[in-house]
């Protein structure tokens, strides 16, 4: 099935030895990512933003995928850096951010530092523990809306939300949970208060649970929950170029 038009991945090679993978979400694209992806490219940085398995085309591809297949894909992106970079970043945006943990999770110290927009390790929304059981029953819902505040400004997703796809997220979020002690690396958690899509008690679950003795909280006061398109998205990607620069530095430091 074709892509759609603006969800392609991104990819960009730089001569340095700093690499940032980045994650997208939930049934959305690197469209949302790629205002991200160009300015830490221009920063000097190698760069992969990979379009995830049933993502892009039609909701329906996204049903017959599961958490390993998207995680697989952005693991396969992380070694691709690794290959080539001496230092490797992943950042997430909502279920990125949930990747992102969990490839912190399994790859430790390969991780250099990891960096989130409103990641997801729950839901409060009803429904959610009898996914596996409504997932049989109806293949999706209408779609989440809300998701930018900016105006005139909009996401390539989907309009529907797969719930076969749903409930393995929501596996995924229960593995990521349990091992929110693993993680240690270097942390940037970008939060929108008024996010009505994944509430914000997740950033302060991961904040609790982590044990990254380098985090910093960041709030985003003027943005909804695809904040790397709305109006926080400067601070976003100024504040990781910084990030990035960094603990790189660091990391040099303590290896000479």
């Amino acid at each position: 099935m074709p892509v759609m038009a603006g969800a392609e991945p991104f990819s960009h090679d730089a001569s340095g030895e700093i690499g940032v993978l980045l994650c997208h979400g939930f049934t959305g694209s690197p469209q949302s990512m790629r205002p991200w992806a160009r300015h830490l490219a221009e920063a000097g940085f190698s760069v992969r933003s990979p379009l995830l398995p049933g993502h892009g085309t039609h909701w329906r591809e996204l049903n017959r995928t599961r958490w390993q297949d998207w995680y697989d894909c952005d693991a396969d992106a992380f070694d691709e850096l690794r290959s080539r970079c001496d230092s490797v970043f992943v950042f997430g945006q909502s279920m990125g951010g949930t990747l992102a943990l969990r490839l912190a999770q399994q790859r430790g110290a390969q991780v250099a530092g990891v960096m989130l927009v409103n990641p997801s390790v729950m839901s409060l929304r009803k429904g959610i523990a009898a996914l596996p059981v409504l997932s049989r029953v109806w293949p999706s819902l209408p779609g989440i809306a809300g998701g930018i505040a900016k105006p005139d400004v909009a996401e390539i997703a989907y309009d529907r939300l797969p719930l076969r796809a749903m409930a393995s997220l929501a596996q995924l979020w229960r593995l990521v949970r349990a091992d929110l002690p693993v993680v240690t690396a270097p942390m940037v958690l970008c939060t929108s208060p008024a996010d009505p899509v994944v509430e914000p008690v997740n950033s302060q679950i991961i904040a609790d649970g982590v044990r990254s003795a380098d985090l910093v909280q960041m709030p985003l006061p003027d943005s909804s929950h695809v904040a790397t398109l709305d109006h926080d998205a400067p601070q976003i990607f100024a504040r990781s170029v910084e990030f990035v620069r960094r603990v790189a530095d660091e990391r040099a430091g303590s290896r000479s």
